[in-house]
């Protein structure tokens, strides 16, 4: 007697419990994510309080208004490095989650079909004699999937660079029109 009931069984099971376990490590993931992202935007809005009340200081005991403005321009290149800063400690969050997330998908699934091909090895080799056709489809399908998935990570990960890469440059360029910005004010 086959015992291919018992056999789908155990391997349903398997697969649940690696998407529950998949699952549970995403969701951990997003937690630590959020958990970054909150700590920055707090340290950010506690910098920036503090910045704020020391430039209105500044800005107060200015004695002319030659002086104001002078103050006034020199508070544009810090604040466009921290903004730069605050970018890159986001896009830095963003990237590592994502890689968090890419990391575990990717041990996940390669468990998965590890168990599948193991699971399609075991059943053929019970298999009535001409389902060698089907038995050989089934491969095909799973070795045609994994492909798949491997050529979307692989985007996935050029889109993740790209968008780091074109974030870095905005914040250069922004950075560089408020040095600009900042000289010319100083030098009027």
């Amino acid at each position: 007697m086959f015992a291919f009931p018992e056999q789908f069984s155990n391997a349903t099971k398997a697969n649940l419990e690696a998407q529950f376990a998949l699952l549970s490590t995403l969701t951990s993931k997003t937690f630590e994510g959020v958990e970054k992202l909150v700590d920055l935007n707090i340290a950010t809005a506690k910098a920036a309080i503090e910045d704020s009340s020391a430039t209105t200081r500044q800005l107060l005991g200015a004695k002319d208004p030659q002086e104001f403005f002078a103050l006034s321009a020199s508070q544009a290149q810090p604040s466009a490095e921290k903004a730069l800063s605050y970018g890159r400690q986001l896009a830095s969050i963003a990237t590592d989650t994502g890689a968090e997330f890419s990391k575990a998908a990717e041990s996940q699934i390669a468990e998965v079909n590890r168990k599948v091909i193991s699971l399609v090895d075991e059943v053929t080799k019970n298999a009535p004699a001409g389902s060698e056709t089907y038995v050989s489809a089934i491969k095909t399908a799973i070795t045609n999937a994994n492909a798949g998935y491997e050529q979307f990570s692989k985007t996935t990960k050029q889109a993740v660079e790209a968008m780091e890469s074109n974030l870095n440059s905005v914040m250069s360029q922004y950075t560089q029109a408020a040095n600009r910005a900042a000289n010319t004010a100083a030098a009027a």
